[in-house]
């Protein structure tokens, strides 16, 4: 695990030494995600630059320094990530008589080799694990940019400036392309609506205009004579979903449990493989459960496990991650962690994820983090099974309401839905009120304003598309908060041919997969342990276990209304049901309580009328109906004032740690209205 930088353009080798400095302060400015070794790699007269940190796990050897040339000179590659099977491509490439003199061990090498021997496209498609990249070819003068299939290790990239002067700038996080002096800092408002919506900016966009993310499973190639990027996909996720689910498996439920825990063990053996010390994440629910166990299974020593607990009983699941690990004979560590403790993360945010980031699990997912480096250098994760094994229960809630609603014909639906919401929140609760004496004590409810107006949204929903993006949205129009925004087109609201066959249920998993899986959950992983240079891997994320379990039966996912039947079943194989069946609790923070205690003062300074508005980003009435709201108990909006507090924490970073900031929003970031006009794969630098 590692993280990489560059530049391609004429800008700023113009002056002798300008090159060097620049590529040392992008490269510095990522230290953390690889404080064991440095390196630096220019071609002057071609205007590429490299920049590579090393996290060294798999040969710690000076032979696996970065950036790597292969034996034949022809590419120059920085590498950040794991090749799980690069033994095996080892072995093919001697097969084939393609082998080089091996220098070391690393699965950079066996890259490089693999791409001499079979070009990168074809390299790519072999190889098993997680990763992004930048690779030089010295023969065509082209940057080539590749990223992994489901998307765990980062990659941004874009033209900065304008005309001869553009530069392509890329990077593992974005704080290595603002350390370029090109880098214009114009935040993207269409970005910022997303956000404001998902609490993450979806890829491909990021919150900087002229900047994106590459897709997953996808290669860009760029270079000086040819500057519009171009993105071509060498894994594509909705179409291997796609041809999974028409292929279904065909044989008995035990049969497909025991070719899932075939698939399983083979994944995580492939990533228990490290020159470092290893352990593993342990919440004690299902997936990282079965993780544990199947290492444990595979392992002649106890391994390490990891968990935080937290004294509010609503937000503690250690003494379940403890009872698992006793029962599994690990060797397990568990921290207690206080409110204060927890909190204290929250300034470290804005410079942690990099970019508006507002998944309040962010701050126990560092500590945990931080946790398990304090032992290990490499840390196996759970994550991803709630997205394969169908775990979230809203998968069951939105498919059941869905059935209900559509008895009645839609302009009936919305005609309700308009006469609920031309009645207040405020209004409808002074009525609940009053007729409370009379209602029996089942039809009393907190909020039923509130409730009633949720309802009418989702009364009005022509599509279970529309009644998703709604569950799984905070502010339902973002744009309207934003000055200047509008909310660019995404996979949740937007035709995905792809998808077409795909209806319910596995639709809404298939939406997760694209989106949230990637999006959050992963950006929240890779940042939080990044930070602490810790690396993750995440077994469910072998693109085998993936295309596995899209060909599984519904019924073999979800069973008797209980989630993730086929995993389930793995893992009783390893740990009794009865340390595991509980209430999913999920791993979060009470976002809500600090805002109204010991937080109140920070989010009143960020939330402030006069300061809104002098930054000129958001229209500030509807912020702050909710914030008095929430300050007063009426309602609860701890996420949308989290996502909104996200964004001006993180600007107040960027702001101070700009040449020149002064802790507030600078004048250009203040003045500048986006276009509207959000970057997407195909951008090129302005003429």
């Amino acid at each position: 695990m590692c993280g990489f930088t560059g530049f391609l353009g004429a800008s700023p080798f113009q002056e002798d030494g300008d090159a060097r400095a620049v590529l040392g302060r992008m490269t510095d400015s990522i230290r953390h995600r690889g404080p064991d070794d440095a390196g630096y790699w220019l071609d002057v007269g071609h205007g590429i630059a490299l920049g590579h940190r090393r996290l060294a796990i798999i040969d710690l050897s000076p032979a696996g320094h970065q950036p790597m040339p292969s034996s034949s000179g022809r590419y120059v590659i920085a590498f950040n990530g794991e090749i799980y099977n690069h033994v095996a491509l080892r072995d093919e490439l001697a097969a084939a008589g393609a082998a080089p003199a091996w220098r070391g061990r690393s699965d950079t090498e066996t890259l490089l080799a693999g791409f001499d021997a079979w070009g990168i496209a074809a390299t790519v498609e072999r190889a098993v694990g997680m990763f992004a990249f930048a690779v030089w070819d010295r023969h065509s003068a082209t940057l080539t940019l590749g990223r992994d299939r489901i998307g765990e290790k980062p990659l941004y990239y874009g033209w900065q400036g304008r005309g001869r002067d553009a530069v392509f700038v890329f990077g593992s996080e974005l704080k290595a392309l603002r350390a370029h002096p090109s880098f214009e800092h114009v935040v993207d408002r269409g970005a910022l609506s997303l956000q404001l919506r998902h609490s993450y900016v979806p890829a491909p966009y990021s919150i900087y205009r002229g900047i994106a993310k590459l897709t997953p499973g996808c290669l860009l190639t760029v270079s000086s004579r040819e500057r519009a990027p171009r993105v071509n996909p060498y894994w594509s996720r909705e179409r291997r979903m796609a041809a999974a689910a028409a292929n279904p498996f065909s044989g008995t439920p035990q049969e497909a449990v025991t070719q899932l825990e075939t698939l399983l063990k083979g994944a995580v053996k492939a990533q228990m493989i490290a020159d470092v010390p290893l352990g593993a994440f342990l919440s004690g629910g299902v997936d990282s459960s079965t993780v544990v166990a199947l290492m444990q299974a595979q392992s002649a020593r106890p391994v390490k496990t990891f968990s935080i607990g937290f004294h509010e009983a609503g937000y503690n699941e250690a003494e379940y991650a403890k009872a698992v690990a006793h029962h599994l004979g690990t060797e397990h560590t568990e921290l207690y962690v206080t409110a204060e403790q927890a909190r204290a993360v929250i300034p470290r945010l804005p410079s942690l994820y990099d970019e508006p980031f507002s998944d309040s699990s962010q701050m126990p997912t560092f500590l945990v983090s931080q946790l398990a480096r304090q032992h290990v250098t490499v840390s196996l994760s759970g994550d991803a099974g709630d997205e394969l094994f169908c775990g979230y229960s809203r998968y069951q809630f939105a498919a059941s309401l869905w059935n209900t609603i559509t008895a009645g014909p839609l302009p009936l639906r919305r005609l309700a839905a308009n006469g609920i919401t031309r009645v207040s929140v405020d209004s409808w609760n002074r009525m609940a009120k009053l007729l409370a004496p009379a209602m029996p004590r089942r039809l009393r409810f907190a909020n039923t304003g509130d409730k009633l107006h949720k309802g009418a949204q989702v009364l009005g929903c022509g599509s279970l598309d529309a009644l998703y993006l709604g569950l799984v949205s905070h502010w339902d129009d973002p744009a309207a908060l934003v000055i200047g925004g509008i909310e660019p087109p995404t996979v949740l609201r937007s035709e995905t041919p792809a998808l077409a066959s795909f209806e319910g249920v596995p639709r809404m998993m298939a939406l997760d997969l694209l989106t949230y899986l990637p999006d959050d959950i992963l950006v929240k992983v890779d940042r939080a342990a990044m930070a602490v240079a810790l690396e993750t891997r995440i077994p469910f994320l072998d693109h085998r276990v993936v295309e596995f379990a899209w060909s599984l039966p519904q019924s073999m996912k979800l069973r008797d209304g209980a989630s993730k039947w086929a995993l389930r079943q793995v893992l009783y194989r390893h740990v009794p049901p009865s340390l595991i069946e509980r209430p999913k609790m999920g791993f979060g923070v009470p976002i809500g309580d600090w805002l109204r205690g010991p937080l109140r003062d920070w989010s009143e300074s960020l939330l402030s009328e006069s300061r809104l508005r002098a930054e000129g980003f958001f229209h500030p009435l509807e912020i702050r109906r909710k914030w008095d709201e929430h300050l007063t108990g009426k309602r609860n909006w701890q996420y949308h004032l989290w996502d909104v507090l996200m964004f001006q924490a993180w600007a107040e970073e960027q702001s101070r740690s700009r040449p020149g900031g002064s802790g507030n929003f600078d004048n250009e970031m203040a003045e500048v209205l986006d276009s509207g006009q959000s970057p997407g794969p195909a951008g090129t630098p302005a003429a």
